[in-house]
């Protein structure tokens, strides 16, 4: 049984932007939906007895979020298999559960109740850094969000964080159609060299060994899909500003985290951590186990 794309859904605009965009996405990799929101009023309700013949508010208004995303879902594209569940407990506790049986996890870069702005809620932003599976958090205007630039962005750093991002931006860009930069920042130490001469050897020399390391980390996943056009891409600058600037004019961005055993802290680097917070287009995290 294939693994479902799961989103988590709470009613707010930027949730059902995410289920939107997940439905789409489903459709492209031929997947099914599942549809998950947290609700702790179960287990409030049954710590204590109570005499009520009415049902609990939170319960009708949990029910109606998942029962209404699922019909937001099949009008939108009636082919894609949808389900969802209301569950018992936070809302990053639900995600993480979820995404030991999901092929990616969805969510929106706002929740309910968000302080109004471009960065990333804390949800999102703990569930990124985290899922044991890759995780898109959908995010940018409505142009990037539909997809109307045909192009997927993969950042490419070291083989320890990009070889699985690397394999998934592929996948994205063949189920998409659409062509694929693989980006890869360097930079020259400062004072590399006092002589202008042998600073442009030394710029030159660094541009190179980064479009060998591109050509490297790249060829695996050519040979797998040879389909996608690829567009290599050694841009000199930090990482971060560097991959932010690619977020304009792209329908989605793939970068990986890795996560370390027995580490339970955020483990994002500072490229994905600043893209979650103000990239212009969805953006997949990719983890890999150290």
């Amino acid at each position: 049984m294939e693994l479902p794309l799961v989103v988590g859904v709470d009613g707010s605009d930027s949730s059902l932007q995410a289920l939107d965009w997940a439905v789409d996405e489903a459709a492209r990799h031929g997947l099914p939906v599942r549809l998950v929101h947290a609700s702790l009023w179960e287990r409030y309700e049954a710590a204590r007895p109570s005499l009520r013949t009415d049902r609990p508010a939170e319960e009708v208004l949990a029910e109606h979020i998942v029962a209404s995303g699922i019909e937001r879902a099949r009008l939108r594209d009636p082919e894609v298999k949808v389900s969802g569940d209301v569950l018992p407990d936070d809302a990053v506790s639900v995600l993480l559960h979820a995404g030991h049986e999901a092929y990616a996890l969805v969510v929106g870069s706002r929740g309910r109740g968000e302080i109004a702005g471009r960065l990333l809620g804390s949800v999102g932003l703990t569930v990124a850094a985290r899922a044991v599976c890759p995780v898109f958090v959908v995010r940018g205007p409505e142009q990037n969000r539909q997809g109307l630039f045909g192009r997927v962005v993969a950042g490419v750093g070291t083989p320890a964080t990009s070889t699985s991002a690397v394999r998934f931006a592929f996948r994205e860009a063949e189920a998409r159609g659409c062509a694929l930069d693989a980006v890869r920042a360097w930079r020259s130490p400062v004072h590399e060299h006092a002589d202008p001469s042998l600073a442009d050897d030394a710029a030159r020399a660094h541009e190179e060994r980064a479009s060998a390391n591109l050509t490297d980390a790249l060829s695996e996943a050519m040979r797998l899909h040879p389909g996608v056009e690829v567009r290599r891409r050694p841009v000199e600058g930090p990482a971060h500003r560097v991959l932010l600037h690619t977020t304009t004019e792209a329908d989605l961005i793939v970068v990986g985290a890795l996560r370390r055993h027995g580490h339970f802290g955020l483990q994002l680097g500072r490229v994905a951590h600043t893209l979650l917070h103000h990239s212009a287009c969805p953006v997949a995290v990719v983890p890999r186990r150290a």
